[in-house]
Formats: structure tokens, sequence, C-alpha cells
């Protein structure tokens, strides 16, 4: 019989308050002290909860950070593929942003969170795929290049999103400080 038809759950009930208290104070805290001094502990003192809520409610640090990246409450300025007409040095804009970013201090674990937290949830990987919507507006500038004539009719778009956005997250896993032309020649190998 489902809840809703009068069979009450037990444990403390879900307070709407209480989620939005700790994906803001997990974004404050992100903003302040990045990824890797991010703790559950720190998250329940800012948040006024305690542990066993946050617990509750997400299986790690790492969900918890993806459903705050989902609301909206963390990298309110993240990087987007600009458009200046010319898909390659558009592209190489964007990685250089994106591998920029996971070099600041505390955010290295960023990615790596993501990842994981995806890998526990499929539903977390689709919601953060479609918050971010790095497979859809990526694809758009691709799309916009190949009717521009920038680049073959015959690219296949999703693969090359999937294989451009996979080689940052690669990177992001190797834990290695990206070689200055990283961005260049991870666009130059998937447009030859």
């Amino acid at each position: 019989m489902p809840a809703s038809a009068g069979v009450r759950r037990r444990g403390a009930v879900r307070s709407e308050e209480a989620r939005l208290a700790v994906l803001e104070a997990t974004g404050r805290l992100f903003a302040t002290q990045g990824y890797d001094h991010l703790t559950i502990e720190g998250i329940a003192a800012e948040a006024g909860v305690s542990k066993q809520t946050i617990y509750r409610w997400w299986s790690s640090k790492s969900a918890v950070v993806a459903d705050a990246l989902i609301e909206d409450l963390l990298l309110p300025d993240r990087p987007v593929v600009p458009d200046t007409g010319d898909i390659r040095a558009d592209l190489i804009a964007w990685m250089q942003d994106l591998l920029d970013l996971v070099a600041q201090p505390g955010n290295d674990g960023l990615v790596r969170s993501l990842v994981a937290a995806a890998c526990e949830s499929t539903d977390i990987g689709i919601r953060l795929n479609d918050a971010l919507g790095i497979t859809a507006t990526v694809s758009a500038r691709i799309e916009a290049a190949v009717a521009a004539g920038q680049l073959p009719a015959d690219l296949p778009v999703i693969e090359f999103v999937r294989a451009l956005v996979g080689g940052f997250v690669l990177h992001s896993l190797e834990r290695s400080e990206p070689a200055p032309e990283a961005a260049e020649r991870l666009v130059r190998a998937l447009l030859h």
C-alpha cells in the first residue's frame, strides 16, 4: 500500500526547509572552502541540522554536492561554450575554462565527486546532465558549427560531445596538472 494511501512512514518526516538549508549550506561552504575541505559535519553545522539528517537523505558528500549543483546552488558562473564564429577557438576556450575551474585550490575533487554521485545513482546522473546542460548546450554549439560549414555535415554530434566531455573527466580523474596546451590538444585530436 503506498504511503499516500494513509500508511505513515517510519522515522522523521523529511522537511523541505531542512533539505534546502543543507543544500544552501553546501553551496556557501563550497564557495568559501572548495570541495576538498567540505565535510558533512561542516554542512550540518552550517545548516543547523544533524549529520543523521543529512545521511538520511544523501548517501555521501558527493550526493549532497550533486544535488546542490542540480539546484543551481553551486558554481553559478559555470563555463559555457562561447560562440565567436570559430568553433575550434570556442571549444578550446571552454575546455580551458573547465580545466582552470578544477585546478583552483580545493576544487580538484569536484569532478571526481560528481562522477561518484552519478555512479551511485542513475537518477543523479540524469539530473546532473540535465541541470548542467552540457550535452544540450555543447551539442547545440556543435550543430551550429556544422550548419555554418565549420564542421563536417556527417559529424556524429552526440558522440563528439561525449568524447570531449569524457576527455575532460578522464583528465580530472588522473589528478594531474594540465599541460598548458591540454585544452588545445584535446580539441585538435577530436577535430582531426
